[in-house]
């Protein structure tokens, strides 16, 4: 099913009118409505009137999270605060979070992307959705309600958490479609053997899983175990949440809304665009948002950009999964490593669970990695000698993969913490 035919269908060419008209009405938008775009394009040396199409938009300035946070609370808004129906709020560790006001427009948008993204999986009106991202100011939870809602799908909002329930209403209620992080779904796997449940008996034949990296590997553990077609969905508060992009059933990458939010991607050493097809840095602007609308925000997410149409007949571009973050990265000696790519490695190795952690530390001055993985009851019940076989060639793969070396340490299942939000993958201990 494609919701909004004419948007998910247009040429490039026909595309390319709509969104440089958008860009042009939106830099006169924040021009007028917001002081700190104001400021920001006048020490650029841009006026509205350079803005003709959307190739002009490298003339533009970036704008980056700490731009939100420096202007914290409301700093960015384009309209006054009487004007904003609802309020989201990032988790930052550090500093002032990130905060995003939503207008009546803007939300009626995000049900918008969110019925497009959830009716790319197969999702269809009258389907129940059991969502299971957390509700709150975390966007996860009412950025799907409000796109299931628009598409006709009858809700069952049951937040994160609360994992023998989610079970239960899943058995007795049978919805087709889950929405959750994939780490939660990993997690509620175990609790349902637990339970004496066959999971691939449960009624879940769609899963919508993101707000956390996941590997192809995980996918497969998620299909194979559930027996359900696994579909990444892909969004950041500072955008909207979730819906800026999706995957359709053929997994090809996910469908860029581009209509609404216009992506390019950059190198992020230079800012200048990188060729099609080659990966880079995702930034996004947004063509249509009222309360805080974005001008080229660097997402710090690494993606490359499919423009060819796909098999299910959309033409918007598809991102590729996010290969790893700039600023997330872990540098062990002068390598650049991303927990995605040792994912990767280890769920390529027979008897090895998709749980793991990565412990950083510096001992005398150099860099260790430690990789902490689950493996399967029957293996870690084995001789000593299997397992030391097993962590020889984990141990080999990783260095084979990424030319770092690592310290492997094999524990039972369930060992480590589970998470019923994001799993906590990297713990660096180094004094950085």
């Amino acid at each position: 099913m494609i919701f909004n035919e004419k948007m998910e269908t247009l040429s490039r060419a026909e595309m390319k009118n709509i969104q440089s008209e958008r860009l042009v009405k939106l830099v006169k938008y924040v021009y007028d409505k917001s002081p700190v775009y104001k400021s920001k394009l006048d020490k650029h040396g841009v006026t509205p009137s350079d803005i003709k199409t959307i190739d002009d938009i490298q003339k533009l300035p970036f704008t980056v999270k700490e731009d939100m946070r420096d202007y914290y609370p409301f700093g960015l808004f384009s309209r006054d605060i009487k004007e904003i129906r609802e309020i989201h709020v990032s988790s930052g560790t550090t500093g002032n979070p990130t905060v995003v006001g939503y207008t009546q427009a803007d939300l009626d948008l995000w049900g918008e992307v969110v019925a497009r993204s959830i009716a790319c999986t197969g999702g269809v009106p009258g389907d129940m959705i059991q969502i299971a991202y957390g509700y709150g100011l975390f966007t996860g939870g009412l950025g799907l309600h409000y796109g299931s809602l628009k598409l006709g799908l009858t809700v069952l909002p049951m937040s994160s958490g609360q994992t023998a329930r989610q079970l239960k209403l899943m058995t007795d209620f049978k919805p087709r479609i889950l929405a959750c992080t994939p780490s939660y779904c990993l997690y509620m796997l175990d609790e349902a053997r637990d339970m004496g449940l066959d999971p691939r008996k449960s009624s879940w034949e769609i899963g919508i899983f993101g707000a956390e990296p996941w590997s192809d590997n995980m996918r497969g553990e998620i299909e194979k175990s559930w027996n359900m077609l696994a579909t990444d969905i892909y969004g950041l508060s500072e955008i909207t949440g979730p819906g800026v992009s999706q995957e359709c059933h053929h997994k090809s990458g996910m469908h860029v809304w581009h209509d609404v939010f216009y992506p390019e991607v950059i190198d992020s050493d230079t800012g200048k665009p990188v060729p099609d097809g080659e990966f880079g840095e995702l930034v996004f602007t947004t063509l249509t948002k009222e309360g805080i609308p974005l001008l080229r925000y660097r997402t710090r997410d690494i993606v490359k950009l499919d423009y060819t149409t796909c098999a299910c007949g959309r033409t918007a571009p598809r991102m590729s999964k996010v290969k790893g973050r700039t600023d997330d990265m872990i540098i062990i000696r002068g390598i650049n490593v991303f927990p995605s790519q040792i994912e990767h490695v280890l769920l390529q190795v027979e008897g090895v669970q998709p749980h793991y952690q990565l412990v950083v530390e510096r001992v005398g001055g150099l860099d260790t990695l430690e990789v902490i993985v689950e493996v399967e009851d029957k293996i870690f019940s084995d001789e000593i000698k299997v397992l030391e076989n097993l962590k020889t060639t984990i141990k080999r793969k990783i260095e084979s993969v990424l030319g770092v070396a690592a310290k492997i340490k094999l524990v039972e299942p369930k060992t480590i913490q589970r998470s019923e939000g994001k799993a906590k993958r990297v713990i660096d201990k180094r004094a950085l």
